[in-house]
Formats: C-alpha cells, structure tokens, sequence
C-alpha cells in the first residue's frame, strides 16, 4: 500500500491496494474468531463490537446501527462526524454479519463454533471479513491521497431472518449519500481466486409458509365420520406445489419446498391439528407478486376438499437480487484489473434468496459470487450444512476486487 502504484513485469502499472502478508494474517485470523462465536440475526453483539473496535483502531469512526447491531462506517468522507456531509455521493460495500441455527459438525477444526447449534454456514463471516479488510486497506489509501471518492461500509444484521435486515439498516441511513451499492456472497461451487457474474437476475424471490390444519379428530376405524386431517396435510404437500405451478408461466421458476409437517400422536387416532412450513421460490419478480394469492388460494382449495379448516401465514421475504449492467461490468473489470480475464465466470441465477436485493430496489448495484472451493477439491460442502468451511484465500481475492473497485469506479 505504498504511494507509488505497482507494476507487472510486463510493464503495465497495476492499483494500488493489494494486501500485505500482515493483513491478510490477521484477516484470516479475524474470520476464524468469527467462526467460533457465530450470532443469530439481531443479536450480533459480539460481532458488532469486533468490528467497531478494529476500525476503530484504523482511525475510523463506525456508526452502529439503530437496531443496535451491524453498523456503517464511511472512508474518505473528512468530517468529524463520520458522516456524508454532502460531497461526492458514495459506492457502498455491503457485508451480513449473522449466523444461522444449525450445528457445525466440522469435527477437529480448531475454528469450529464454540456455540451449541449455531454456525456460519453461509459464508457471512467472510463476507464481513472482506469488507472489514476492504476498509482497513481504502483507509491506508485515503491517508496516503489515493482514495479519489469516499466509500461506505455497510455491515448489516439479520439477513437470514425474512424479509431481512437490510430494511432495517436503509431506514437507518445505510444509503444516505450511495449512489451504487456492491457485495459478495460465498459460492462453494467456484474456485477460490475466481467470482462468478451475472447481469439481471442472480438470486430468486423467497417467502415462508406456515399452515395449520384443524379438524374435531377421531378414531382411525371411523374416518368417514371425521376430517382425515393426516391425509388433509399429505395432500398440501404434494398437490398444492403442483397445483400452483399450472398457475402460472413455467418460466418463471416458482418452487414451494416442504421443511417441515407434524401432525398426530398415536396409530390409531386420527389427529385434531397438523402444522405444515416451507418456502416458496421464484425467479421471476411478476410471479413473485402473484404468489401470495395464488399459493393461498390453493391451500384453501385442497383443504376444502378434505374438510379441513386452515390458517395461513404467508410471510413476504424478498425479491430477487437482480444485478444492473454498469455495476456488474465494475466488478468484473476489478476482478479482471486484479487477477486478469480467466478470474470470472458466468454464473446462473440461484434459487437461493438475498435481502441485499432490498438495497437495489433504491440504488443501482451488483452482487458477485465469491469463489470459496479449494481448487482441484471434486466434494462441495454446500451452503447451510454444519460442514460448511472455505479456502481462506478467498478472503483476499475478495478485499483485492472490492479495493480495485472503488478505485475503478470513481474514474
């Protein structure tokens, strides 16, 4: 991170903003202290002081969030507040920094969590740990007079709790003064030292469901007399995914997926009340607006015909992330800046959903998928399984790309 900018052996001058050994040492080592104190959305305390201290220390002055965990920290913006102050308006990088409920079952390692049935098993530490290390390196540059544009940091609570915490840090100023907002999420699919890339949409809309089922119950001899509630709940499950798929254009992607159905307590009653919950997916924005009406209508419909009486909790999570054109080509031209033109590949649209799409429904921006598999490993510890982990170099691929952007964007 000296003044003078670097240059290759071919000649060419290369951005300044790579990370020094001691950096990524202690990167590495911040991420793994993460790992072992993972917290669930809206209870990252511990993280949020992590965080508040070491930027802190860099000379910076972080603002928690008023929900009281995540915070936001502006580079270059040479007020005493911290705050934009109505300059140049900001590119954002935005990191979620919570965990999700489920064991790590990562065995020996030495950073698996120290919290029963807690882990980061979607890659949230890192991506904290990268924006974290974006910061410390944006703040050396700005000292040094080699941050042209201020840049915003954006550590946000409680994305894996629907619709998410990105509502919550936007209402507390997390866009005041952004004029483009990027970020990263871990893909166990892509080699570390490579991105994945997309225009348009790169994630799908994700609701939840939550249905309870209700009969007067009765005798297994006697089903004719009653509501067959078991058989009620059985066929939600299946006929209703199936129902509403012919409701709307198959292109659209929309996939309800049972997580869980409880009903009953002996072989020989039948049951009073069953529970059923799952998720409803999306590719497609219009479709995700129709399918509230559409999903509810024919739950109704099948319960009818078994004479159960429902209740329906259709919870609104979020839209797909869906990547404008000149944010995404401001990634890939970072990543190609730092690691040349075979670093970035062309990546589908997931299934999976993201609240970072929030932030683009009032500011342009793009998510990259952040390579996190070992290369030449052929087993994918996939995302939201207790085995979860990554190959660590991802951490500086990540800072490096999102340094090169900053500078890049504010030519």
């Amino acid at each position: 991170m000296s003044r003078e900018t670097e240059a290759d052996p071919s000649g060419e001058a290369l951005l300044p903003g790579t990370l020094p050994e001691a950096l990524r040492a202690e990167l590495v080592a911040f991420r793994r202290d993460l790992h072992m104190h993972p917290e669930l959305g809206n209870q990252e305390f511990r993280t949020t002081a992590a965080i508040k201290e070491r930027l802190e220390r860099a000379g910076l002055k972080p603002r928690v969030l008023p929900v009281g965990t995540g915070l936001v920290c502006d580079i270059g913006t040479n007020t005493d507040s911290g705050q934009w102050a109505g300059g140049p308006r900001m590119l954002a990088l935005r990191a979620d920094i919570d965990a999700l409920p489920i064991p790590d079952t990562k065995g020996d390692c030495p950073y698996r969590s120290r919290v029963p049935d807690r882990a980061h098993a979607c890659g949230h530490d890192v991506h904290t740990t990268v924006v974290l290390g974006t910061g410390l390196v944006l703040a050396a540059l700005h000292e040094q007079g080699l941050l042209p544009r201020p840049v915003r940091l954006v550590f946000q609570p409680a994305e894996e709790v629907l619709p998410g915490g990105a509502a919550d840090a936007i209402e507390g100023g997390a866009l005041d003064g952004v004029r483009r907002i990027l970020a990263v999420h871990c893909d166990p699919r892509v080699d570390a030292g490579r991105i994945g890339l997309r225009v348009g949409p790169i994630t799908s809309a994700c609701d939840r469901l939550e249905i309870a089922l209700n009969g007067p119950g009765g005798h297994t001899a006697r089903p004719h007399l009653t509501t067959d509630l078991v058989t009620a709940a059985a066929r939600v499950v299946t006929d209703v995914p199936s129902l509403v798929a012919r409701r709307v254009d198959s292109r659209s992607g929309l996939a309800m997926t049972w997580g869980r159905i409880e009903s009953g307590h002996a072989p020989n009653v039948i049951p009073q009340h069953a529970e059923l919950a799952g998720t409803v997916r999306c590719l497609d924005l219009d479709a995700w607006r129709q399918a509230p009406d559409l999903v509810v209508g024919a739950i109704d419909e099948i319960a009818n015909l078994y004479r159960a009486k429902s209740e329906i909790t259709y919870v609104r999570g979020v839209p797909p992330v869906v990547n404008e054109v000149t944010s995404t080509e401001l990634l890939q031209a970072a990543m190609v800046a730092r690691r040349g033109t075979d670093s970035v590949e062309t990546t589908e649209q997931s299934l999976g959903g993201e609240d970072f799409s929030w932030y683009l429904e009032h500011v342009p921006g793009a998510m990259a998928r952040l390579g996190v598999r070992p290369p030449g490993e052929r087993t994918v510890r996939d995302l939201h399984q207790g085995d979860f982990d990554v190959d660590e170099h991802a951490i500086t691929v990540g800072v490096e790309m999102f340094t090169a952007a900053a500078l890049i964007e504010a030519v």
